[in-house]
């Protein structure tokens, strides 16, 4: 087998994390190391489908294990209710109990549907995270948080749930398209600016990283943070870093503007907020290192669109609304304020 990096997660449920080049042919035997002989149903789309699906199937089955699977279109419009249900409908049909496992063979998209099924069918069955993409890898894979749209909002139905494997095999990372694998690198970051400045340095010398080093740095930050703050509680808010904003913008854009590209645009808009607020200006360096890594900065929409998206995020709490913001890059807090202060905030900045 192949050498692994290994970033055990100690939550309230504990399980590792696994980076390795190469590691989807012998995926089976590294979940045969870790379950009992089972059914799994794998829930993947279908672009990752017609590259990965049949490796995974065939180790899997090498290994002792039954497969079935159940592919829907690839794209953040699936990413609702409907494909969930109609997967738990599937999970139903094929009579899988609470004893076999559910495998999220794709992106973000693919791991919050196949977490959110996994934690609400027959009240909870076990998963594994394999995620395809670096945005899966680095951020959605990791933590539990599992979540579908609805038209008034990204993530707005949704559990904590977490996975009791992840396998990252950044050999996947080859088969991106250019843009897909640049949204991953919006997350990374987005750890370098709340956490880790020596990522940030990192990042801004040169766009050529070690996915296997980058991907592990960004999984080990996380966990750490999860581990503190597991529920969203108060720390781990700062992983929302550029998203209550970035994710008004791919709502208002009816995800024409991928994940990604909206994260770059809303940490830009967030290092705005702070200056403005009185808090150190990094609007220059944040929006440097986004530009160099090919996003678009600027905001398409204005500050009432954005406000209006905005009041129907989960970080919202009453009349209140929490932002993070950077005090210096590798250093961001949560800054709270009424709800129609940032209404003020966001006509006093230059989209």
């Amino acid at each position: 087998m192949n050498n692994y990096t290994t970033i055990r997660v100690n939550t309230s449920k504990q399980y590792d994390v696994l980076v390795c080049n190469g590691s989807l042919a012998e995926i089976g035997a590294v979940v045969a190391n870790q379950f009992d002989k089972c059914r799994i149903a794998i829930l993947t789309d279908d672009i990752v489908n017609s590259l990965y699906a049949d490796t995974v199937t065939e180790s899997l089955q090498q290994n002792g294990f039954s497969c079935v699977k159940y592919i829907f279109p690839n794209g953040e419009r699936s990413k609702n209710i409907n494909t969930v249900l109609g997967f738990i409908n599937f999970l139903a049909a094929e009579q899988i109990t609470r004893s076999d496992l559910i495998l999220a063979l794709g992106g973000g998209v693919v791991g919050d549907m196949a977490g959110f099924a996994s934690a609400i069918y027959q009240r909870g069955i076990r998963y594994i995270q394999v995620p395809t993409t670096l945005l899966a890898a680095v951020d959605s894979s990791v933590g539990g948080k599992t979540a579908v749209d609805i038209s008034a909002g990204k993530n707005l139905i949704g559990a904590f749930h977490q996975p009791s494997l992840v396998i990252c095999d950044t050999a996947t990372l080859e088969t991106l398209p250019a843009n897909i694998l640049r949204d991953g690198y919006a997350e990374v970051i987005k750890y370098g600016v709340i956490l880790d400045k020596k990522l940030f340095d990192i990042l801004s010398r040169s766009t050529k990283g070690n996915p296997e080093e980058i991907i592990a740095r960004c999984i080990s930050i996380k966990r750490d943070v999860v581990t503190a703050d597991e529920f969203d509680k108060g720390e781990r808010q700062l992983l929302n870093f550029g998203h209550t904003l970035g994710h008004s913008i791919e709502l208002l854009s009816n995800f024409t503007i991928t994940h990604g590209e909206a994260v770059a645009k809303g940490m830009v808009i967030a290092a705005k907020l702070g200056k403005e607020c009185g808090y150190a200006d990094v609007v220059e360096p944040i929006k440097n290192i986004v530009e160099m890594y090919g996003f678009d900065t600027s905001c398409p929409y204005s500050a009432e669109q954005l406000y209006r998206v905005s009041l129907s995020d989960k970080k919202r709490q009453k009349e209140k609304i929490t932002i993070v913001i950077p005090e210096s890059v590798g250093k961001c807090i949560l800054h709270t304020i009424p709800t129609e202060e940032l209404l003020s905030l966001l006509n006093r900045i230059k989209l």
